[in-house]
C-alpha cells in the first residue's frame, strides 16, 4: 500500500481540519481547535496562518465567500476530507495493534 504524502499530520493540522468540517474564520478555528483537543492544543496566530497557507497550497482547505468581508472564511475541502478519513484510519489500526499487544 503507498502511503499518503500528506500523512501523517501533525496534530495541529489535523484539528484544523475537523474545525473546518464547517466553515470557519481564523478566531474560530483557534477556537474551536483548542475545544476540540480538550484545551490541549493552542494555536498561536502566526502558526495558523502559517498552517492555512500551507493547506489552501497543499487543496485541503478552500477559502469561501462570507457575510463578513474583514474577515477570510475557510472550510475543508473533498481531499482534504479525504487526508483527514486516511489519518484517521491509519490511527484506528495504531490503537487497535497497540491495544492487542499490550493487552495480549
Amino acid at each position: 500500500m503507498n502511503r499518503n504524502k500528506d500523512l501523517p499530520l501533525t496534530e495541529t493540522t489535523y484539528y484544523i481540519l475537523l474545525a473546518l468540517l464547517q466553515p470557519a474564520h481564523g478566531y474560530l478555528i483557534m477556537q474551536k481547535v483548542e475545544e476540540l483537543s480538550g484545551q490541549q492544543v493552542k494555536i498561536a496566530a502566526g502558526t495558523l496562518y502559517g498552517a492555512i497557507e500551507n493547506l489552501v497550497k497543499g487543496q485541503l482547505i478552500q477559502s469561501v465567500k462570507s457575510e463578513d468581508k474583514r474577515r477570510k472564511t475557510y472550510v475543508i475541502t473533498d481531499k482534504g476530507k479525504e487526508v483527514l478519513q486516511l489519518d484517521f484510519d491509519r490511527m484506528k489500526h495504531m490503537i487497535s495493534i497497540t491495544e492487542e499487544l499490550l493487552n495480549g
